[in-house]
């Protein structure tokens, strides 16, 4: 059923408290980092506009008066070139195995391909768990293109033998059935107490944010094949001594890590103007993220063929 109503209101009546996991997948680039952040209200997730930007599982938290679900998001399943990227696909695919409720990403405005087909096959065969099909970036098409994608969508699940549980159309960037949404996903959840404190928006450590914020703006604007050989890595932060209380400084310090020697330069532009950029747009960030001034010191260093090498993986946190 595909469902385009406003969402219902929470019915007076006690109902049971409900709390569980949920995970988004998808091809790279559907939107499901996007998501994840509208549907907790922040940004818990980094987002670019190149495919394969999450690395890690990030669990982002929606509290309910009536449930708390919680969103883990995972790397877009593709196939692998490199060792990371099968590492990628493993992360994913125990993801799944784990969770209360699939949702399945697949942009309006991109007809279901080999890659969608690949992934839909696959969650054909976790069987138990309930599926919801949502179709993201509702805002980039009209409503005739997006009326073709959801049939698109509906006969995909039949073909596979696929039963969606629900088909949401929804756009994370104008918050179009964001809302109705969380209300689908929440009684697809077991009864129970909630997992997190009241308040707390991701279990993600800081350090491990922070990082992925300093990657997010490493991304912007560089070659197509730089992306993935792109590593960041926070050594330390440490609230700077003699400060006065009212006016706190921390010292970030972190690393990018590149492949090759020739990527530096690239990275850190004429003059180091780049790196500085780097530095500039994602300690506003990191700030917001913290609630305090930062010192943000970054250096680029070399991990050569990093994606490809377990001790070099291990030691970058993969």
């Amino acid at each position: 059923m595909v469902r385009m109503s406003a969402p219902s209101a929470t019915p007076a009546t006690a109902t049971p408290h409900r709390s569980g996991f949920a995970c988004f997948v998808g091809r790279p680039n559907a939107g499901k980092s996007t998501l994840t952040n509208a549907l907790v209200g922040t940004k818990v997730a980094i987002t670019s506009t190149r495919p394969q930007t999450t690395r890690h599982t990030v669990r982002g938290i929606v509290h309910r008066a009536d449930a708390q679900l919680v969103l883990v998001d995972t790397p877009g399943l593709h196939k692998p070139r490199t060792l990371l990227g099968e590492r990628l696909n493993d992360v994913v695919r125990t993801t799944w195995a784990e969770v209360d409720v699939i949702g399945f990403c697949l942009p309006a405005d991109q007809r279901i391909g080999p890659g969608d087909r690949y992934i839909a096959k696959e969650l054909a065969e976790a069987k138990k768990t309930p599926k919801v099909a949502v179709v993201t970036k509702t805002d980039l098409v009209d409503s005739k293109t997006l009326a073709e994608q959801l049939i698109a969508v509906d006969r995909l699940g039949a073909e596979l033998g696929l039963e969606w549980a629900e088909i949401v159309p929804v756009s994370a960037v104008d918050g179009s059935q964001i809302a109705l949404l969380a209300d689908l996903l929440v009684p697809l959840l077991p009864e129970g107490p909630p997992l997190y404190p009241d308040g707390d928006l991701t279990d993600e450590p800081e350090q491990v944010m922070v990082a992925e914020l300093i990657r997010e703006a490493a991304l912007e604007g560089v070659r197509d094949e730089l992306p993935h050989s792109i590593a960041v890595v926070v050594e330390e932060m440490v609230p700077r001594e003699g400060r006065p209380a009212d006016r706190p400084l921390l010292d970030v310090y972190a690393n990018i890590f590149l492949e090759r020697p020739s990527q530096k330069g690239i990275v850190i532009g004429p003059k180091g103007k780049r790196l500085k950029e780097v530095g500039s747009r994602s300690r506003t960030h990191i700030e917001a993220l913290l609630g305090t001034p930062v010192y943000l010191d970054l250096h680029v260093k070399i991990a050569k063929d990093w994606q490809r090498d377990p001790k070099q993986l291990r030691k970058l946190g993969f």
